[in-house]
């Protein structure tokens, strides 16, 4: 099965692809579009997924560090829920704690700029979900 990934930001949107065959989870690129654009974010969405053909969806839900769900979680799961009535995929959840801090030390000695590594950060993040869900016992 093939999955794309979504780290969903306030100001961006990172992108990763994966299947659990190889359980191997690439990042794709950054939607540079703020949450509050949502229909104009959920076009951009729906584009990444006519290009990249997943079964299904894979979405960080920002939980609060003792697993409850904050304001945040709510606004990612109604835009999941939007996406999910748009484009009929499945969409599963992920936890994403610390994900954008493991982005960061992934590329701490990478050598490149602090615009360069903004760039990429929220599409390594999804990479990051998408890992640890296709790492879970559950799939494949």
């Amino acid at each position: 099965m093939r999955y794309l990934a979504l780290d969903l930001g306030d100001k961006r949107t990172g992108l990763a692809v994966g299947d659990d065959e190889l359980r191997l989870a690439s990042p794709l690129r950054v939607i540079e579009r703020p949450i509050a654009q949502m229909e104009r974010l959920l076009d951009d969405i729906a584009r990444a997924i006519d290009e990249h053909k997943p079964d299904a969806l894979v979405v960080g839900l920002p939980l609060n560090m003792d697993d409850t769900e904050g304001p945040r979680a709510r606004l990612v799961r109604d835009v999941a829920a939007r996406i999910e009535a748009r484009t009929s995929l499945a969409v599963h959840f992920q936890d994403e704690r610390l994900t954008s801090s493991a982005a960061d030390w992934d590329m701490s000695q990478s050598g490149l700029t602090h615009g360069q590594k903004k760039q990429r950060r929220d599409s390594l993040a999804a990479a990051a979900i998408l890992r640890d869900f296709l790492d879970r016992p559950s799939i494949g």
